[in-house]
């Protein structure tokens, strides 16, 4: 895992990590935290025209991650944010590569065994539309944590947090990587 210093104001902060890892709500905790805007890329992509389990089932999962694609390029760069991503963002090297050049990546973890259940909540997981969607959960898992580890400045496991405890973990980590008082990382008083 990298970890370089957090320097410049626009540096936004990413989140990263499996489904069910608590990405969507504790982006929102950290947008309350900080007044910063927040931006979901599965929600740019449905306000494309379609949801999620529609592209995936009239187009297939490479379309899907065309438009994952298209929804970070969509993402203005002046102004430093909060960026929730799928847990496919990391496929694409041109979705690595675009996160790198503007944010500070924090990956969202937690043991395999959580992950699965809370994911398994919602049924608008089309990747976990299968006869055995807790094997395909662990062959899934298994071939993208090396990914977020490679790219993640921050690992956070939120196995027994709660998402406000998450946020506060994350918001402390970047104080720690910029320690500088003019950091553009600060949380607002709560």
């Amino acid at each position: 895992m990298r970890y370089s210093s957090v320097t410049g104001v626009g540096r936004s902060i990413v989140l990263i990590g499996g489904m069910g890892a608590g990405k969507s709500t504790v982006g929102r905790c950290l947008h309350r935290r900080t007044g910063l805007a927040l931006h979901d890329t599965d929600e740019i992509v449905a306000n494309f025209g379609r949801s999620i389990p529609e592209i995936f089932a009239e187009h297939g999962e490479k379309k899907f991650r065309e438009a994952e694609t298209e929804a970070l390029r969509y993402i203005p760069t002046e102004e430093q944010r909060i960026i929730i991503t799928g847990g496919g963002i990391v496929l694409r090297k041109e979705n690595v590569e675009i996160l790198k050049s503007q944010a500070v990546i924090v990956w969202l973890d937690a043991d395999e065994e959580t992950l699965f259940t809370r994911a398994s909540r919602k049924s608008n997981r089309p990747l976990l539309h299968t006869k055995n969607p807790r094997k395909t959960f662990s062959q899934i898992l298994g071939a993208r944590r090396p990914l977020y580890a490679n790219i993640a400045d921050i690992r956070v496991d939120t196995s027994v947090l709660t998402d406000e405890e998450v946020a506060v973990a994350i918001l402390a980590k970047l104080r720690k990587m910029n320690p500088k008082p003019e950091s553009p990382i600060r949380a607002k008083a709560s």
